[in-house]
């Protein structure tokens, strides 16, 4: 028996454990599936580190790759499908993984990149016949379905955040998300322990740790339906269809779901949601208020970051009370605001958003102490590179990114703030506010703007007009350009970076 079967009710084995649009696993099935991909994983010639990389999109292999690393006491590496082979093959060989699984979208793409990095053994489901690459039907097939060693050590992924601003650095998963337990049977039982609702329904790319924490609430004894591509009906479709309790989601799939005609999200039934999770980038009020309106009050919002985890939450109820907040403090940690002085700031007062971490463990970087010391303003207290206050309850407001300040004339301009009041025009279907230079102020603030209907775009001048009824002048943007596309990720970001480079020349250094 799987360390994760012996998490589940007898009653329960006969029933859905894992599924995707091809495939559907009960729990006896799982259970001998996990078995033999943990003891072929152990098989390799794993080297001190024990690493393997993931390197394919959500399907029900992989997340029973996950599951068997963790079951395996392997550290497995969530790759990026979107990366390009140069760009994977630097995380291939900088996390020391000796092998990489893929699917057949990646297939080729993981060759490539594999044989860059100096790793040899390349492993992929539902692939064609390749040369180079060992089917992994096969492979587990012929590997023991004997329970895997429990009393090994639990290694924690392997995270490569953004690289928008130079090479990704590698964070392992904090324990706040992975506690640092003596053995994999420990660990287990600490996932069991606080498991969200099941069955759930991931969404999001498995690399993301907020996706990716649903596929060790498998490990505990979850039962999950792993989506491959996002499509809001469907998502609703299969919400109905397994009465599905909970979700991790970020903001754009709220607007695509939103955005479904009302006749459509009449359609199905999704009360049997008791939590749905959101995170990854900031959410506008209306679309939120929106969602609480279609789900009740089910939302919960989480913000941190991989290297941390999540450092503050709030609930459905918290934030009707004060709308745009990300909530208060989780223990281990305290939040802390630091003015341009290097000196906290009392409520309501606007500076750098830093976390105290009770534990003293902060954030590291792995292989990068020079990148570990600069997030950091003293022991333990570090920072995500965000802007915000708190309010006198302790509930903090996010403002903007550091990197994503603008600087006019000495007067700082906070993005967000003229992003969160446009995303209200009706006309606007997004927005990006980023800095342009300006031959008097040094800089200005100017606006990308998707209109929701191409065909009839708002004025530069009805836009004006509107930001300026919520905002001070100086906040708003000096001009608006509309845009078919802000280059917004599934997951929500933008990379602002990239856009301003449109209004700079090319040789300006910008955002570090």
């Amino acid at each position: 028996m799987s360390l994760t079967l012996g998490g589940v009710d007898p009653a329960r084995r006969d029933q859905l454990a894992l599924a995707d649009e091809q495939v559907s696993y009960d729990w006896n099935q799982l259970d001998g599936l996990l078995n033999r991909a943990a003891n072929a994983l152990n098989s390799l010639n794993l080297a001190s580190e024990r690493r393997v990389a993931v390197f394919a999109p959500n399907s029900a292999e992989t997340v029973i790759a996950y599951v068997a690393c963790l079951e395996a006491g392997i550290s497995s590496v969530p790759v990026s499908f979107h990366l390009t082979p140069s760009e994977a093959a630097y995380i291939f060989k900088d996390s020391g993984a000796v092998a990489v699984l893929v699917g057949p979208e990646t297939m080729e793409a993981g060759l490539t990149a594999a044989a860059e990095a100096g790793v040899a053994t390349v492993i992929g489901w539902r692939c064609p016949d390749r040369e180079g690459v060992i089917h992994w039907e096969d492979w587990i097939a012929a590997a023991s379905d004997a329970e895997p060693d429990p009393t090994v050590a639990p290694l924690p992924h392997l995270h490569y955040t953004s690289g928008t601003t130079g090479r990704p650095k590698a964070t392992e998963t904090p324990p706040q998300y992975f506690p640092r337990l003596p053995t994999v049977q420990a660990l287990a039982e600490a996932v069991r322990a606080r498991i969200t609702p099941s069955p759930g329904i991931v969404v999001g790319p498995l690399y993301h740790t907020g996706p990716l924490g649903m596929a060790r609430n498998v490990f505990g004894g979850m039962s999950l339906i792993s989506v491959a591509h996002f499509d809001a009906e469907k998502a609703l479709a299969l919400i109905e269809l397994h009465k599905v309790k909970g979700s991790v989601m970020v903001p754009t799939h709220f607007q695509r779901l939103l955005a479904l005609p009302q006749a459509v999200r009449d359609k199905y039934d999704v009360s049997s949601i008791q939590r749905l999770a959101h995170t990854g980038a900031a959410c506008p009020r209306a679309v939120k208020q929106a969602m609480i309106d279609w789900f009740g009050p089910v939302l919960v919002e989480a913000y941190g970051g991989t290297e941390a985890g999540s450092t503050t939450f709030i609930t459905s109820q918290e934030w009707l009370e004060r709308p745009g907040s990300v909530g208060k403090a989780l223990a281990p940690f305290e939040t802390v605001i630091y003015g341009e002085d290097g000196e906290p700031v009392g409520p309501g007062e606007i500076g750098q958003v830093y976390f105290r971490d009770t534990s003293g463990h902060g954030i590291v970087y792995r292989g990068d102490p020079e990148k570990t010391a600069a997030a950091h303003i003293a022991p333990g207290v570090f920072t995500l590179g965000e802007m915000g206050y708190v309010d006198a309850d302790g509930y903090l407001f996010i403002t903007d990114r550091v990197s994503d300040m603008i600087v006019s004339g000495g007067v700082n301009i906070y993005p967000a703030e003229s992003e969160h009041v446009l995303l209200r025009h009706p006309k606007v279907a997004d927005i990006a506010v980023v800095a342009a230079p300006n031959a008097e102020m040094g800089e200005e603030a100017r606006a990308l703007v998707i209109p929701t209907d191409p065909t009839d775009p708002p004025s530069a001048e009805e836009l004006n007009a509107f930001c300026r009824e919520s905002l001070a002048g100086y906040k708003c943007p000096r001009g608006y350009e509309m845009v078919d596309d802000i280059g917004r990720t599934i997951m929500g970001k933008v990379n602002k970076k990239a856009l301003r480079q449109r209004f700079w020349p090319s040789d300006r250094t910008i955002g570090g």
